[in-house]
């Protein structure tokens, strides 16, 4: 069989190999897939005492949706067996072939003319459904479908609503106080792996697709609410189609919202209260991590895990080479003879189609803008130099950017200005060497701000990056204050000493406290990156992993989803 890394590399080129590729994927990802009916053999007893206690219990929905997607069903599966030994009365929902589009379409496996005519059914949803089915059967628990809760009637209404919306009004669509467009949109986004639908001829039957899809979801978790009454909703990452629109639903009726998603660290995972994490983590109070006590001990223990992601030896998800380059020589000449010695100012990108959602404090409205904008600025400040750091996963994230910035800025300046200079994606130098050797960064979205500061490198925030309201960077309220703030350049110093402490100490909160960790899943070093590991349900009992305890309470009992790092000291490797 192909290796999987030329496997990933033939996609670039061949429709049949990204195909040949995603049955690949999906043909290793059975190995590591929980086998929950050996391990109930052995408590057969305990898991019947289980499941009759807890049809007493509050109802938690885990609305799975996607039944391929590599780590849902897996997380949800052993979610399901800790709350059911809790007492809750756990059901699932799944997608059984009836959306119209969902998050797992790819343009690159199916191409926009037979999406937009045959939908997903023709290609992505066959074993959707069994992958995740044959996953819950054994614990004998209730698992509903989607088609199973919309009338022929909301079929048709939803067609309806989704053919004759004008395009451009379909972002800012809403259908009983849900925001369905902004979901669908983003869904359509992902898609094609872009950040505008503008230049796409293909892209409105695309979106239509993706609007009705979004609006038959709200129909079947409204319906299946009615019927049930779930006191909490748990889904993953809480945005695109259909999980997105499953929140904003659920929410609306009156259920709380669980959204959960993998985190950096090994064995660690991310849940929020009420919305994805893309926005809770940018309201957080400050209050949950500016008193922590503090001292020498966490200082190291933070400053060394930073250190440990310039090369990410101890994280599952890893966008820097492990082997970069850090030596600035070598760099210079590597980019165009940036000279070090002068001032330079560093920036630093994201994905542009990812999590394209309303973010009220961004003071563009896309980063293609924001970049634009930048560059002219910068063109007319010959006393800076502003190094652009690609971000890596324009290529090598699971879904490659199909707009690279790269061609943008090239359409925009065909002759960039003498002071600019742009790391390509594909070029394998050390972020955090060139950003270290800065006067400033700028950012828009990128978790790489969190680092930055805690190594005393003012940031300004131009976009939705979670480090922005921390009271730890210069964070852009408008077009017209972001370029105030960058008339500033050079600053005179670095950050000071309370305002590194004040930033480690948020960095500590991020990666040690928001990120919980769970014991019981253990990396593949593949996909999906983790696996079920116990030996027996004892090991899912309350007290057997306290990451798990409190993921647990969080979701029945709604108490917050942090992890005391600072007083157990337990899930720091």
């Amino acid at each position: 069989m192909l290796g999987r890394s030329l496997l990933k590399r033939l996609t670039r080129t061949s429709v049949l190999a990204q195909r040949i590729y995603h049955d690949y994927r999906k043909l290793q990802q059975v190995k590591y897939l929980p086998h929950w009916d050996r391990i109930l053999k052995e408590d057969t007893r305990m898991w019947t005492d289980a499941l009759s206690v807890a049809k007493s219990g509050p109802k938690v929905l885990l609305a799975t949706s996607t039944g391929s997607h590599p780590s849902a069903p897996i997380m949800d599966s052993l979610l399901a067996v800790a709350l059911t030994l809790r007492g809750a009365d756990v059901h699932f929902l799944l997608c059984d072939s009836f959306l119209t589009a969902c998050q797992m379409a790819e343009v690159s496996l199916m191409g926009p003319t037979n999406f937009s005519r045959h939908g997903p059914q023709r290609y992505f949803c066959n074993g959707c459904f069994q992958r995740a089915s044959d996953i819950y059967d054994p614990l004998k628990l209730k698992v509903h479908r989607y088609g199973g809760f919309v009338s022929q009637s909301e079929y048709s209404r939803a067609a309806d609503l989704s053919a004759v919306t004008p395009f451009k009004n379909i972002g800012d669509f809403t259908l009983d106080g849900i925001n369905i467009g902004e979901h669908a949109m983003a869904g359509a986004l992902r898609y094609f792996a872009v950040s505008s639908l503008d230049e796409l001829s293909s892209a409105e039957p695309i979106l239509r697709r993706y609007l009705h899809a979004a609006i038959l979801t709200m129909f079947a978790v409204r319906n299946l609410f009615k019927q049930y009454g779930f006191k909490v909703i748990c889904t993953n990452h809480g945005i695109y189609v259909p999980h997105g629109i499953v929140a904003e639903t659920g929410r609306n009726e009156g259920s709380r919202i669980v959204a959960w998603n993998v985190a950096y660290r090994k064995r660690s995972f991310i849940f929020s209260h009420s919305q994805t994490y893309h926005h809770t983590l940018m309201s957080e109070p400050v209050s949950e991590w500016e008193n922590l006590t503090w001292n020498e001990s966490h200082e190291q223990q933070i400053v060394d895990y930073l250190f440990s992601r310039r090369r990410g030896g101890r994280d599952w998800i890893v966008f820097q080479d492990r082997n970069s380059e850090e030596d600035l020589a070598r760099i210079s000449k590597a980019v165009g003879d940036i000279d070090f010695s002068r001032p330079c100012i560093g920036m630093l990108t994201n994905v542009a189609w990812d999590a394209q959602l309303h973010y009220p404090a961004n003071a563009f409205p896309n980063m293609r803008d924001w970049v634009i904008r930048t560059i002219d600025y910068f063109s007319k400040r010959q006393d800076l130099q502003l190094v652009i750091r690609i971000h890596p996963a324009e290529i090598s994230g699971d879904i490659p950017s199909r707009q690279p910035l790269m061609d943008e800025i090239k359409k925009a300046f065909p002759i960039l200005p003498k002071n600019i200079f742009i790391i390509s994606p594909q070029n394998r130098i050390n972020t955090y060497a060139v950003m270290e050797a800065c006067n400033a960064v700028i950012i828009y979205g990128t978790k790489t701000g969190v680092e930055l500061t805690s190594l005393g490198i003012p940031v300004i925030v131009a976009g939705e990056a979670w480090i922005r309201n921390k009271g730890i960077t210069i964070d852009a309220k408008s077009a017209e204050h972001y370029f105030q703030m960058l008339d500033q350049l050079p600053l005179k110093e670095r950050m000071t000493a309370d305002a590194v402490q004040r930033a480690r100490k948020y960095a500590y909160h991020f990666f040690f406290r928001r990120m919980i960790p769970v014991d019981q899943m253990e990396p593949t070093g593949a996909e999906p990156q983790f696996q079920v590991k116990i030996s027996s349900l004892k090991d899912l009992l309350p007290g057997c992993s306290p990451g798990l305890d409190i993921i647990c309470d969080g979701i029945i009992k709604g108490t917050p989803f942090i992890f005391p790092s600072e007083k157990c000291g337990v899930g720091l490797k």
